[in-house]
């Protein structure tokens, strides 16, 4: 049997996150035995701990944090790993270091666009240890993988591409009315959201003011963002939504660890991001057979054909407005983009098909 540890540097919630926590869980259990380091608790470890998997907790702190590398290699020989695999650029460098002082192969994940940056001045070197660190360098898009090797010279020879997947016993067709209801939203009302925490990449800003163009059109409209958010960013949301004329129509309802449900009551979901290394939220939003529109913001346009299972606009505001007016004033596409959306997510995006990829790697010899 396999030993694997994985890593990762973060507490969640995110997609990162999610995607950790389903290969602890979801990994066959006859072939491997998952470990999970992690950064303290929070929804990752409340994730692990209600499947039966008790974390390993290893202090992250900003720098060279020489403490968190070395936790990392006691862990490894404790536990006779055989196999490392970590999440975001933090865990990924920490445990290629870790990995190459114990010679234990590692796989390294990511997830965005946003876990880098040129301002970043150790760049290059994160990137060589990663490089000589990495058995494989996975990319949750193709988008992604190009540009990390484009950009900052990761290997394309030890690079490769895995999209995320979704459990489809979770996220399903179940239409419910809860959240309409805690809305004091009535059956003639037309509720449109986006799920996902609220960040700059969000592009929560370019969906309030298409929201403004969207509720002019159609009055009976409403809005809702389900995630994380408060600091200045949020605050400046909230702001924006009371220029906007939004309140009472543009609820921020925070975090709820019930997207399926939240899915379920949406009649249209939007991707209003600026970049984007996948969209998990789309995937879910086409397993629950929710008509979506995402910008062309990376990873989402190799979900969505545009004009076949939903649609790609451009991340501007007005264009957002446009794509989910076109989809209102016509049901009978909507009801094709269904149609095909679910198919191609069924057989493309599966939690099963990400699993069985990532199980090929570690059984991989080179």
């Amino acid at each position: 049997m396999t030993r694997i540890l994985h890593t990762i540097d973060t507490t969640g919630p995110g997609g990162a996150e999610t995607v950790f926590v389903n290969l602890v869980k979801k990994l066959d259990p006859a072939l491997f035995q998952s470990f999970a380091a992690i950064a303290g608790t929070g929804w990752v470890c409340d994730q692990l701990r209600s499947s039966g998997v008790e974390p390993i907790f290893v202090r992250s702190k900003g720098g060279f944090n020489t403490r968190y590398l070395m936790e990392i290699v006691r862990i490894i020989m404790d536990y006779e790993i055989d196999i490392v695999q970590s999440h975001l650029l933090g865990a990924n460098v920490y445990s290629c270091l870790a990995g190459m002082l114990c010679r234990v192969p590692v796989v390294s994940t990511f997830h965005g666009f946003v876990d880098s940056s040129r301002r970043d001045r150790l760049m290059p070197v994160k990137r060589a240890i990663v490089n000589l660190g990495s058995r494989r360098v996975v990319f949750v898009s193709e988008r992604l993988r190009q540009h990390f090797i484009a950009e900052y010279g990761f290997s394309a020879g030890k690079s490769s591409v895995i999209h995320n997947g979704i459990d489809a016993g979770r996220f399903r067709f179940e239409k419910d009315d809860s959240l309409r209801r805690e809305l004091g939203l009535s059956a003639d009302h037309i509720l449109i959201g986006a799920l996902g925490n609220i960040r700059p990449a969000k592009g929560y800003d370019l969906f309030l003011r298409a929201a403004r163009i969207v509720h002019d059109a159609h009055p009976q409209t409403r809005f809702v963002v389900s995630g994380q958010g408060a600091g200045a960013l949020y605050d400046s949301l909230l702001k924006l939504r009371g220029e906007l004329d939004l309140e009472g129509i543009f609820h921020f309802i925070g975090f709820r660890d019930d997207a399926a449900r939240i899915l379920n009551n949406l009649d249209l979901f939007v991707l209003p991001s600026t970049t984007e290394g996948f969209s998990i939220s789309t995937i879910e939003a086409m397993f629950c057979r929710v008509p979506v529109v995402v910008t062309r913001s990376g990873g989402p346009e190799e979900i969505v054909a545009s004009g076949f299972n939903g649609l790609c606009v451009d991340c501007t505001h007005e264009d957002i407005a446009q794509g989910i007016i076109q989809l209102l004033d016509s049901r009978d596409l909507g009801r094709t983009f269904l149609s095909n959306a679910y198919e191609a997510a069924i057989s493309t995006f599966s939690l099963s098909k990400m699993t069985e990829a990532y199980a090929q790697i570690y059984a991989a010899r080179k």
